[in-house]
């Protein structure tokens, strides 16, 4: 089974792509065009990060951020798996504090990475949605998503991969998307002997859904504590009859548990 900098390893190259700020129904605010470099360096464990951004919009002038740093290992915070897809956040919500996570899902030359934020009083505040493409392929931008492209039934496998425990544990996984009430989302899943389900909508209380450009979708507390358990979950429809989906759990005290990928294709 390959490890964790494996895993990371996958996501090497040049990508091209934006960063767009999003408000709570999905729309753009701002968007401002990147490029984010991964490349190995000359020691076995060393890749060199630098992400450019261009406010101009013009990729090849003067950037208008520019971000370096050297990685040779990987915090606790983060978790790849096999495919190269992650997902990172905070190890303990605390009061006070802000809140936020990352989901980074890879698939050919593609990668479709989501930032949530939530305020210092646990309120959910935005979304940063970045689309990239690797640099001189011919990839293309997934339609943006509706429930109807998810319904159905549909099945895979999950990997799990626990606080404690970084192997990941495997199993079988089925679930149903349906539609609840006016716009709103249902996934009812079965994984191994357990199962769960998940309701949320633009009206629902307590749970926020945002359907958004290039076939993602994200489900969040309106509102997280250091004291109610809660789970915030991403996916991706990289192709009609394939469906990623990303979930990291958090416990009753605030500590993060686990991290969920589960890989499905249509019935």
């Amino acid at each position: 089974m390959s490890s964790q900098w494996d895993n990371f390893l996958r996501n090497l190259g040049e990508w091209r792509g934006s960063f767009a700020s999003l408000d709570a129904s999905g729309a753009v605010v701002d968007s401002t065009p990147s490029i984010l470099t991964l490349e190995q360096g000359e020691e076995e464990r060393l890749v060199h990060f630098r992400l450019r951004r261009f406010a101009d919009g013009d990729l090849n002038g003067e950037p208008s951020r520019d971000m370096s740093e050297d990685y040779r290992n990987l915090g606790r915070q983060v978790v790849f798996f096999e495919s190269g897809t992650f997902c990172k956040g905070r190890l303990q919500v605390a009061p006070g504090t802000p809140f936020g996570g990352e989901f980074g899902f890879i698939n050919g030359d593609r990668r479709h990475r989501l930032v949530q934020l939530h305020n210092d009083d646990g309120a959910f505040a935005n979304l940063v949605l970045i689309r990239e493409f690797r640099a001189g392929s011919n990839a293309q931008e997934r339609p943006s998503l509706t429930l109807d492209q998810l319904q159905g039934s549909w099945s895979g496998n999950a990997s799990t991969i626990t606080a404690d425990w970084p192997e990941p544990d495997q199993a079988s996984c089925r679930f149903e998307v349906s539609g609840s009430g006016q716009g709103g989302l249902r996934i009812q899943t079965s994984t191994g002997a357990s199962s769960e389900s998940v309701e949320a909508g633009n009206t629902d209380p307590l749970l926020q859904l945002t359907w958004m450009a290039d076939g993602g979708y994200h489900l969040t507390p309106r509102r997280v504590d250091h004291r109610t358990a809660f789970a915030v979950e991403a996916g991706w429809l990289t192709a009609p009859n394939r469906l990623e989906r990303l979930i990291r759990r958090y416990d009753a005290s605030g500590a993060w548990t686990s991290a969920t990928q589960i890989i499905a294709t249509r019935d």
